[in-house]
């Protein structure tokens, strides 16, 4: 390690040093190297040297982001960006200590997530289904069994997304052999190929069932894969985010997402009763942390009945 203490060095050419180190060593996406450019050109402005590279120095160069009116996200990443830099450049002898170590970052709110109402969410899986490629007159035979088969399908994966709350890559990586239809169950695979069970009730079944035996029977050329699209191969997560996005629109939900969806039923689950840690293995999340904001849904949208209802609130 070269000992670079005590000189004034230019804390751009390290900024240089330490994007290659970025690229080269730990193998980050350029877009990930141009951001922490980014944001340490703005520092450099503040500290040029590494003599005037100090925790006060630092913190000024926040409180500016702060006096901009940049947003916590912002104002996060920034100091993310200096915490790593300061680390190289303590490693590699431009700080005797590493000073950003002591600096906080800033909490940041995460928005809560929209939900649908129950019935707002049931208008929503039935519109799906009968929307998707609805023949029109002058159709032939072939172009009707099309969209029945669509129909069909895209009211399958709105039950099923519903019904268990999966993520949409979960259920696109679906295969026949995960579903049981008799125990109304089915293995998925999350994040990191860990895999679950989740149950899923009746109307999903049902519509499962449809699914499988008519329209994915017409249209299927892989054999392996649940959901097909019109060309026979394993659907992709753009197709299922565009029948969820066109039965949003239908039923006044604009904006909704596949994500969205699953929202809806962790949080129609929680206030049905489910316990937070079943929630949390239905979902497939790693931390209880991470369901915990569902919780805060619930109690958001109890505080607007209360407000509505009570003649005191």
């Amino acid at each position: 390690m070269s000992d670079k203490r005590g000189e004034a060095t230019q804390v751009g050419e390290a900024i240089a040093d330490f994007a290659d180190y970025l690229r080269l060593v730990k193998g980050r996406s350029d877009a990930t190297v141009r951001g922490y450019q980014s944001d340490l050109a703005t520092l450099e402005e503040f500290a040029p040297t590494f003599r005037s590279f100090s925790i006060v120095t630092l913190r000024s160069w926040l409180a500016d982001a702060v006096q901009q009116g940049l947003a916590r996200t912002t104002i996060a990443r920034r100091t993310a960006s200096a915490r790593a830099f300061s680390t190289w450049a303590y490693n590699h002898g431009y700080l005797e200590s590493d000073v950003a170590a002591r600096l906080v970052t800033p909490k940041i709110t995460r928005p809560l997530p929209h939900v649908l109402n129950p019935d707002k969410a049931a208008d929503l899986v039935s519109a799906g289904g009968n929307q998707a490629g609805t023949p029109q007159d002058g159709t032939t035979p072939e172009e009707a069994e099309l969209s029945t088969a669509e129909s069909q399908r895209d009211l399958a994966m709105l039950e099923l997304l519903y019904a268990t709350g999966i993520r949409v890559a979960e259920l696109t990586g679906l295969n026949l052999s995960d579903l049981d239809l008799k125990r109304m169950q089915a293995r998925v695979t999350g994040k990191g190929n860990k895999q679950r069970i989740v149950p899923f009730g009746k109307k999903a079944a049902d519509a499962l069932t449809r699914w499988i035996d008519q329209g994915r029977a017409e249209l299927a050329t892989d054999t392996a894969a649940l959901f097909v699209g019109v060309r026979g191969a394993r659907i992709d997560q753009r197709q299922v985010r565009r029948v969820v996005e066109r039965a949003g629109k239908t039923t006044g939900a604009t904006d909704l997402t596949p994500h969205g969806l699953r929202h809806t039923a962790a949080t129609h689950m929680l206030e049905g009763g489910a316990d937070l840690r079943v929630v949390q293995e239905l979902l497939g999340h790693s931390s209880l942390q991470t369901t915990q904001i569902y919780t805060h849904v619930s109690a958001q949208r109890l505080k607007a009945v209360y407000q509505q209802a009570h003649p005191r609130a």
